[in-house]
């Protein structure tokens, strides 16, 4: 029924992974500017470490406030703000003369750019219906790996040719194209000109989440669901995956470049490789299996619990990247680590749509990502200051593995059925 019902809402899907990858670019563009920074503005690992973390620390804050505001006013129209206002920041930042005018436009960049993932949670919570939800969601939390594999050489390549403030400007030029785009197509289902009534149904039966805002009001329903065992295991359980991603993702070419001795352009080439592996293990396994899985019959909550536990297992190898000066195996490590965190993201970035209740999904991943966030700022700091101080990447790497550890007792303990909460 639903390929003759009709496919915009994988168009959908389509346009929201291409936004989170636009997005990225505009993240890991300061990941592959870390070498050429530390020599013009004399950074040291530890203040590079606060750099890399300023984008996290107003995308943490506003976390939830976004996520009210989303359910609030909706998806369209905050997103086609943030893009234009992100595409703002990433040009302050290529005019910067200081370090003091960079940290400032990251703090701007992670205000405008807070919305995109409770924004794709809450979009496909509207869009899909629940048998399609794992890959659906694979779409937008893929994206973000796959805007490594694309971003990061193609960053290194622009600053190599034009230096490292031309690839903010071209990522600049990027994100005002896609607002066009976000601008002509993104619509709710209900007021989509170009959806058929069948595949309208065909969302709404299969469980798709209502939209509207939340019945008791915005404060009502936050003080309800931080008292829920499902939000709290579901928010400290996603924070360990957010440790130990948000130090790959910010640390990665920093530590090839440090620790390996690499040039800029041979550490963008070594750095896709985990990328590429990130991205099919993100779609293919996180995504497309677990849905067929799911289809095939099995308990819903019991397969994707499962497969959030293998994956958070397989990121423990983080640990053992930091005890090698081979490249190769380095890369290795990193791989499989990425690989087991991409296959658990998006189950986990799905579960807000599927345990919030009516109007709340935005509330729900707003908690999750502050937290997320938080940590996101943590682990890269901490990262900095632990590698300068003991000049190995060992012990941050470690630390990475034991958080994970937490994870997975929250997720598997913790975090009970996964289910719709009842008010």
């Amino acid at each position: 029924m639903n390929g003759k019902a009709g496919n915009v809402r994988w168009s959908i899907g389509g346009l929201i992974g291409l936004g989170v990858i636009v997005n990225y670019f505009d993240r890991v563009n300061i990941s592959v500017a870390t070498h050429p920074m530390m020599n013009q503005f004399h950074l040291s690992l530890g203040r590079v470490g606060i750099l890399l973390s300023a984008f996290s620390w107003s995308y943490t804050v506003m976390q939830i406030p976004i996520g009210s505001i989303l359910d609030r006013i909706g998806i369209k129209w905050l997103n086609r703000i943030g893009i234009i206002l992100w595409s703002l920041a990433t040009m302050l930042t290529a005019v910067a003369g200081g370090m003091g005018i960079v940290i400032l436009s990251r703090v701007l960049l992670g205000i405008a750019e807070c919305p995109a993932f409770p924004g794709a949670s809450k979009a496909t919570g509207y869009w899909f219906p629940l048998r399609e939800r794992g890959l659906a969601t694979s779409l937008f939390d893929g994206a973000a790996k796959i805007s490594n594999v694309l971003g990061i050489p193609l960053v290194a390549w622009t600053m190599t040719m034009w230096g490292w403030r031309g690839g903010f400007w071209f990522t600049a030029i990027l994100s005002l194209v896609f607002a066009v785009v976000w601008w002509i197509w993104y619509r709710d289902p209900e007021e989509h000109k170009k959806i058929t009534k069948e595949e309208l149904e065909y969302i709404k039966e299969g469980g798709a989440q209502e939209t509207g805002a939340p019945e008791d009001g915005v404060l009502r329903s936050l003080g309800f669901l931080l008292t829920q065992r499902k939000v709290l295991a579901l928010t400290f359980g996603f924070a360990a995956y957010g440790y130990a991603f948000g130090l790959l993702s910010s640390w990665i070419p920093g530590y090839l470049e440090t620790q390996m001795h690499m040039s800029l352009l041979k550490t963008g080439a070594y750095s896709v490789v985990p990328w590429i592996v990130a991205s099919v293990a993100d779609v293919f396994i996180g995504g497309w299996l677990v849905d067929k899985v799911i289809r095939s019959g099995r308990d819903a909550s019991k397969v994707r619990k499962t497969f959030m536990a293998i994956g958070m297992i397989l990121g423990l190898t983080v640990g053992l990247a930091g005890f090698t000066k081979n490249p190769i195996i380095a890369i290795i490590w990193i791989t499989i680590s990425l690989a087991g965190l991409s296959m658990f993201a998006p189950i986990g970035w799905s579960l807000p749509s599927i345990v919030a209740p009516k109007g709340t999904v935005g509330i729900v991943g707003g908690i999750m990502n502050f937290l997320n966030g938080f940590v996101g700022i943590v682990s890269t700091i901490l990262t900095g200051y632990v590698a300068q101080a003991s000049h190995s990447f060992a012990g941050p790497f470690i630390l990475a593995a034991c958080v994970l550890v937490v994870g997975i007792f929250f997720y598997t303990v913790v975090m009970g059925r996964i289910e719709q909460i009842q008010r």
